[in-house]
């Protein structure tokens, strides 16, 4: 073989190679376009809002060992990637007139000793925490750090919380509480961090170990409907030993986008987690989940919603991690239940009745709003077998566009405040899933009324008042 001959197979060897990467790379471009256009206004959006209050998040924590001030950096960095500009102090540099002017504040305590606050919290306690103001203005989170083993877990946390509450600052979403660093709490707490800031696509800090279930049905349960479309997926588990949850507790789904190329074969992107409720019993031997198809600004499908309601094929493995959720799993004894919710908040309110009609319990009460009844009355033969059988002795339904008004479970609650206040006296609990914005609000505002506040906070510390709310 000539000299040129070798250099001519040698020129030829490169271009394909030049080629094939750049047929990669285009794959590659194809899918994280968007995040790069993310992470550009990002950047922009960062420069803008640390003059706007409302895009401005101030982070205080209460750390006694260090782990506290830890996750408060992970939780500035998080928001920082997200646009949002950041403060961080500990809670005694929090004083009065700053609480006072802030609009948004993250709080990330530890719990010592008895139920005390760290050392870096005892000025804002004595000071602050004991005396009274009026924060109307203040959205707040609580990410709670404890461990159960101890009698006063997360008693801090809970403290801050109810002080909050009983001055009127709003919540940006319900307390967060970590038992000994776990990382399924941590996962959530970022979940609703990627909720509040609108950007869901930062990586999780621990990603969740999954197991493969299979994608085994998908329905469209809405079709023309006024709103975004809802499917119901199916999915079934790979063995029996993967059937164990309780009514109350959160499917962790893993997205997972998969590129062929000729070159390098099947490329696979995972995102980061997705939460939903889950809408079944283990007895049912599946796991059911309603999903609302989400669209970005542009018009675009949402990553996670979009690959579950439009990528993903049937019969594929899904990722799938079961996270217990104490705070909305129901009482074990046979006391009233009160459920209300919204959309596809009727998921989580489903298990629980499902659970109910197993165990042959009828006290149960649903409370269930939506749009226009004809078309997005989300299980509607088994919600109306369930009235008709028993197991629920009440049902209210409120279909927003079918009345010339708007009418809303808050609505229906008000009308049925006398009742309310009877089946609160017989040892009712309270459970509400769906829609924060909104419907949560109203339906806690419609419970201090009907219930009065002192009465609600008792509800609140009793455990008889839960929410998975979103």
């Amino acid at each position: 073989m000539s000299r040129f001959q070798w250099d001519l197979l040698q020129y030829h060897g490169l271009l394909q190679v030049f080629i094939s990467g750049s047929y990669v790379c285009f794959c590659g471009y194809c899918f994280f376009k968007h995040q790069a256009k993310q992470h550009q206004s990002s950047l922009l959006a960062s420069q803008r809002n640390h003059s706007d209050p409302a895009n401005h998040y101030c982070i205080a924590y209460a750390s006694q060992t260090g782990y506290a001030a830890q996750l408060a950096e992970k939780t500035a960095q998080y928001l920082q990637q997200a646009g949002m500009s950041v403060e961080m102090l500990t809670l005694n540099q929090l004083s009065l007139a700053k609480l006072t002017a802030q609009q948004n504040i993250l709080f990330i305590v530890s719990t010592t000793g008895e139920g005390d606050a760290p050392d870096n919290a005892d000025l804002f306690t004595r000071k602050i925490l004991s005396g009274a103001v009026h924060l109307p203005h203040l959205h707040y989170a609580i990410l709670a750090l404890g461990d159960r083993h101890y009698q006063h877990y997360c008693a801090f946390g809970l403290r801050l919380e109810h002080w909050l509450q009983h001055h009127r600052a709003n919540a940006l979403f319900d307390l967060v509480d970590v038992d000994n660093g776990d990382e399924a709490a941590l996962r959530h707490w970022q979940h609703h961090l990627g909720v509040v800031s609108g950007h869901t696509e930062i990586a999780d800090w621990n990603p969740p170990i999954y197991t493969a279930w299979t994608l085994s049905e998908r329905h469209l349960i809405n079709p023309d409907s006024l709103g975004a479309p809802v499917f119901h997926l199916r999915l079934t588990p790979p063995d029996l030993s993967a059937q164990d949850w309780q009514a109350g507790d959160i499917a962790e789904i893993g997205p997972e986008y998969v590129f062929e190329t000729e070159v390098s074969g099947k490329q696979q992107v995972r995102l980061p987690h997705r939460e939903y409720s889950i809408a079944s019993i283990p007895k049912d031997g599946q796991l059911d989940l309603l999903v609302r198809q989400m669209r970005r600004p542009d018009g675009s499908l949402g990553l996670g919603s979009g690959w579950l309601t439009a990528h993903a094929q049937i019969g594929q493995a899904i990722a799938v991690r079961i996270r217990s959720n104490p705070h909305f799993q129901a009482p074990a004894d046979d006391c009233p239940l009160i459920l209300i919710g919204n959309g596809t908040g009727i998921a989580g309110l489903r298990a629980h009745l499902k659970a109910r009609a197993a165990r042959g319990v009828g006290t149960n009460w649903l409370f269930f709003g939506e749009r226009q009844q004809d078309r997005d009355f989300f299980f509607s033969e088994e919600i109306l077998d369930w009235k008709n059988g028993g197991v629920l002795t009440e049902l209210n339904l409120c279909f927003s566009r079918d009345h010339a008004d708007r009418y809303y479970v808050q609505h229906a609650m008000q009308e049925q405040a006398a009742k309310l206040r009877d089946w609160v006296k017989l040892g009712a609990v309270i459970l509400v899933c769906g829609s924060l914005k909104g419907m949560a609000e109203e339906v806690h505002s419609t419970l201090q009324q009907t219930l009065g506040i002192e009465e609600l906070d008792q509800l609140i510390a009793s455990h008889r008042y839960r929410r998975d709310v979103y």
